[in-house]
């Protein structure tokens, strides 16, 4: 059994984290997009160091660019510039000011639905327009509609947020179409804002390719976000960097306001400089534990919920799972939690091609993942 088997039921629930503290006792969460694992040692190493020394002041950057520079080299295959990363508090938070700083009011924004729900409540809460060009979802899998982005910037769309690799479909977007979009932003001059938050979660079989460095466009236009905090299960401490590779980029995140970074977490930074610098062994044990839970899920649907349309994710530890015909309605995950006490992530937060899907959160132990699956089914005898 491996420590991410090893987590009990009863431990987990004296966390007081928000997956934890939304439902009753008697409702399995497998919702919010936060693992269930110990946490890794280096980072538990640097935390207790800090909170021993009293080190809870303000940010500051420190060592976190150098780290990741280092960890995007190593694990991702990209040459970063350690003097072109910021540190913000968050992805979300880095792509609201970047959205403030860098566009008008009327300046559209463009996203991919079925896609992470922040995107929808990030581009309305900066009062920007935004333009939906859903996925295709092909034989093969989900894909960009490269045609529908093209038509959308040619419509004078300002910016494209970009979820890569994506979410709720675990999709990791291959070379030609990063190229693709690459050229589209140079052509009708749109900013890129690729959240790859979820990048150092990609599986077995696929290669995620960082945006800024599929083309000279990709950096001349784009801006990339991402974190420790999906990675290693840091949500809660708010450190992400926002990483430019051109002067034009740069120079847009120079208009940042200079309180951006304070508002990151001292022990955020902190952890993600362990993480990074230190966390690769606990993030191969991981990555190969979540290469067996969406293998095992296979096997748990197949048994119990065959109906179910499941696409294993090439990356992070989210399922999307098409309920349809199991005749629950729109929004199957109120049935999943009302009658079989399981909590997953509606469908249709993610947009309206969301209608009668739901996200389950594999990052969790095998057994867990067993038990999640057993109440969804329940769930439908009722």
């Amino acid at each position: 059994m491996t420590a991410f088997d090893a987590v009990a039921l009863d431990e987990l629930r004296l966390r007081r984290s928000w997956k934890w503290a939304e439902y009753p006792p008697d409702v399995l969460p497998a919702w919010v997009a936060e693992m269930d694992v110990p946490l890794a040692e280096p980072i538990r190493t640097a935390l207790r160091a800090a909170v021993d020394l009293g080190d809870l002041g303000y940010a500051d950057p420190g060592e976190l660019p150098a780290a990741f520079a280092d960890f995007a080299a190593s694990r991702l295959g990209w040459t970063v510039d350690p003097e072109q990363v910021r540190v913000v508090p968050d992805v979300m938070v880095g792509v609201a000011e970047i959205l403030r700083t860098s566009t008008a009011p009327d300046d559209r924004v463009v996203v991919n639905p079925p896609v992470y729900p922040p995107f929808f409540h990030t581009v309305a809460e900066v009062g920007r327009p935004i333009v939906e060009v859903p996925l295709a979802d092909t034989q093969t899998g989900w894909e960009l509609d490269l045609d529908g982005l093209e038509e959308a910037f040619r419509a004078g769309t300002r910016v494209y947020l970009l979820c890569s690799p994506h979410n709720p479909t675990g999709t990791v977007w291959r070379r030609g179409d990063l190229e693709r979009v690459a050229e589209l932003a140079a052509r009708y001059g749109v900013l890129v804002l690729a959240d790859e938050i979820h990048a150092p979660l990609t599986l077995a079989g696929a290669r995620h390719v960082p945006f800024l460095t599929v083309a000279d466009a990709a950096a001349e236009h784009g801006v990339a976000l991402t974190s420790a905090s999906k990675a290693w299960n840091l949500a809660g401490l708010k450190c992400a960097v926002a990483v430019t590779s051109s002067d034009p980029m740069r120079a847009a995140l120079d208009r940042l306001p200079d309180a951006v970074r304070y508002r990151a977490g001292n022990l955020g930074v902190l952890a993600a400089v362990a993480a990074f610098r230190d966390g690769g062994a606990w993030l191969d044990a991981l990555l190969a534990h979540l290469d067996r839970n969406r293998r095992l899920l296979a096997d748990l649907l197949a048994g119990s919920l065959p109906e179910v349309g499941y696409r294993p994710p090439e990356a992070s530890f989210l399922a999307w799972l098409d309920c349809t015909a199991l005749g629950l309605g729109d929004d199957p995950a109120e049935a999943f939690r009302t009658r079989g006490r399981v909590a997953l992530t509606r469908g249709l937060d993610f947009g309206g091609q969301g209608a009668g899907f739901t996200r389950l959160n594999i990052g969790t132990s095998a057994a867990l993942l067993t038990e999640a699956v057993r109440r969804m089914a329940a769930s439908r005898n009722q």
